[in-house]
């Protein structure tokens, strides 16, 4: 069993920066594939970025080259460096591992960005 806390949303205005972070515990943090997700009001949740155990990421196409995750195995917490936000970035970002079977979603950050 593996539980997620996320933090570091906020309200922000566009093109700031904020910075997420998703502490791991109960289990061997380095051998999950490590998420973001984000869900706005009324629309489904979908993959933001993950990085692999192995630490290679992939972006969807509406983040790349404004996002960066990144991941401390010695900590145990995966991190989303979110630059040039935008109100359309505004959700709820969901942190998830998973390895083999097994799949873990932490509680949601509110993020939102507007003036």
């Amino acid at each position: 069993q593996v539980q997620l806390v996320e933090s570091g949303g906020g309200l922000v205005q566009p093109g700031g920066s904020l910075r997420l972070s998703c502490v791991a515990s109960g289990s061997i943090f380095s051998r999950y594939a490590m998420g973001w997700y984000r869900q706005a009001p009324g629309k489904q949740r979908w993959l933001v970025a993950v990085i692999t155990s192995a630490g290679s990421a992939n972006y969807a196409d509406s983040v790349k080259g404004r996002f960066t995750i990144s991941r401390d195995n010695a900590k145990n917490t995966v991190y989303l460096q979110m630059n040039s936000l935008k109100p359309e970035d505004t959700a709820v970002y969901y942190c998830n591992a998973r390895w083999a079977l097994e799949n873990y979603w932490g509680q949601g950050t509110q993020t939102t960005v507007s003036s």
